[in-house]
């Protein structure tokens, strides 16, 4: 349940501000400042973010009561 929480919470931040979320990972990992990320990786960070809160919700909703 967790796991999903957080997924969903990641999946709305890269669906909402994928430069600021890849931006910081980016300057977390790398000790050089001169990487420059080509312009498809924050199209590619807004479509993992759809497939988290696709996947976070659909344990939410397709639960059925036994």
């Amino acid at each position: 349940m967790v796991l999903k929480v957080l997924a969903l919470v990641v999946g709305v931040l890269e669906l909402l501000v994928p430069r600021q979320l890849v931006d910081f990972w980016m300057n977390l990992a790398s000790a050089d400042d001169d990487v420059e990320l080509r312009s498809w990786v924050y199209t590619a960070a807004r479509i993992e973010g759809v497939v988290l809160v696709l996947w976070a919700l659909k344990g939410c909703c397709s639960r059925s009561d036994e």
